[in-house]
């Protein structure tokens, strides 16, 4: 078999796009934060990150726009050598002032962030436990560790008496990190921080949390999913991404400054990549400040979660309980997930549709997630138009299933 056969084989998009229900790369052509035009009709977006709805904030916007006048484009180089400007030093110290934490580094996107922490720490012999359900990006980072054989063990999705028997198997002293997301993007659940630190502290381990959808969403004044928890003092390592609360592009991670400043000097996705740009620091900046000085903004976006995962509940739809931003609704086929998707999206509403391999077989999902800036009138629009298509494709219940 040739290298691209596979390319040339692969056509298991052409059948949705035959019948007119492919749901991926449909361009948004205007964006109000809550409606946006696609395709020349408005619909209300229910599939953004856009969790605060801060990307067309008139500060975000200005941020960048003066950013861009005074820096120009691009920094042109890497953090490392040319690519250093005021902006990454002040927004590092205002996101480690805002976590409570001794320092922050920052990357160019998210998933560069949660790719590029772990690989440095790591070494041969080391061990890695990372949940099933961990970001893609948290992924790259362990399949890098394992090439240089570090010990990389997948337990159960939040299982905790699964991490801790996996836990018991490695040796006496061998050096240990246990990563999580602090909300898992498919189906939005929690992570359990407090079990999960109870055991790093049972076994000396150190702990790494990806809270890319639990930043500016859970936790006293949007802080995340750890201090949600109140376990800041247990976790070693946060890390996060601009772009989803921070209306912009990039991430970051926060810890001990010691760690941090051995981060910034030898993690390649940091040395190797060039920096953020000027508009996006300067956008997530004003972001940052906007969360600071409206903390209320974090419960705008739960409560309204809240709504439309009681409405489409009570409905009867199978929908993943939770406390995040995000509403996942249980379809378990490819294909009518596909279909709803399509019948929504002609009604005016836009979701996202999870299918194998991406959930588990059965678990075919649309997943909706919400904004501060949502009013109730798109809330109520958006559950509308899902009960009118249950109905019509008759799947609602009376008893819907409990995850």
């Amino acid at each position: 078999m040739g290298l691209f056969d596979k390319c040339y084989n692969y056509n298991i998009a052409d059948h949705t796009k035959e019948k007119g229900i492919y749901p991926y790369f449909r361009p948004i052509q205007e964006s109000e934060g809550p409606v946006v035009m696609m395709e020349g009709k408005k619909v209300v977006m229910a599939g953004s990150n856009n969790y605060l709805g801060l990307t067309t904030h008139p500060r975000v916007k200005a941020a960048a726009i003066a950013a861009l006048e005074k820096y120009g484009s691009s920094c042109s180089g890497s953090r490392f050598l040319t690519g250093t400007i005021d902006l990454h030093i002040e927004l590092e110290a205002k996101i480690a002032n805002f976590m409570g934490a001794e320092s922050a580094l920052l990357f160019s996107t998210g998933f560069q962030a949660g790719q590029g922490v772990i690989f440095p720490l790591v070494s041969k012999g080391d061990y890695i436990l990372s949940d099933k359900d961990n970001h893609a990006s948290i992924v790259a980072g362990n399949m890098l560790c394992s090439a240089i054989n570090a010990h990389v063990i997948r337990y159960k999705h939040n299982d905790m008496d699964d991490l801790e028997k996996r836990l018991e198997k490695i040796p006496a002293g061998a050096n240990k990190m246990i990563v999580t997301d602090g909300v898992f993007s498919a189906h939005g659940l929690v992570g359990d921080i407090s079990g999960i630190t109870a055991l790093a502290k049972k076994y000396d381990a150190k702990v790494l949390v990806d809270d890319a959808h639990g930043f500016g969403v859970l936790g006293p004044a949007g802080k995340g999913t750890v201090h949600h928890f109140g376990a800041e003092k247990e976790v070693d390592l946060i890390v996060c991404t601009f772009s989803k609360t921070l209306a912009s592009l990039g991430g970051f991670v926060v810890g001990e400054e010691r760690v941090i400043n051995y981060l910034r000097h030898k993690s390649p996705a940091l040395i190797f990549s060039a920096s953020p740009t000027p508009a996006a620091v300067a956008a997530a900046s004003a972001a940052l400040d906007i969360l600071i000085e409206q903390p209320e903004l974090a419960t705008k976006v739960r409560s309204n979660a809240d709504r439309v995962r009681k409405g489409l509940r009570e409905g009867g739809f199978h929908v993943i309980d939770g406390e995040s931003a995000i509403v996942p609704v249980i379809i378990g086929d490819d294909e009518k997930t596909f279909t709803i998707w399509k019948m929504l999206y002609d009604e005016g509403v836009f979701v996202n549709a999870f299918i194998s391999p991406a959930t588990p077989p059965g678990m075919q999902m649309l997943r909706t997630s919400y904004m501060a800036s949502h009013e109730d009138k798109h809330l109520d629009f958006i559950v509308d138009k899902f009960l009118k298509i249950g109905r019509q494709l008759d799947l609602l219940h009376r008893d819907p299933v409990k995850h």
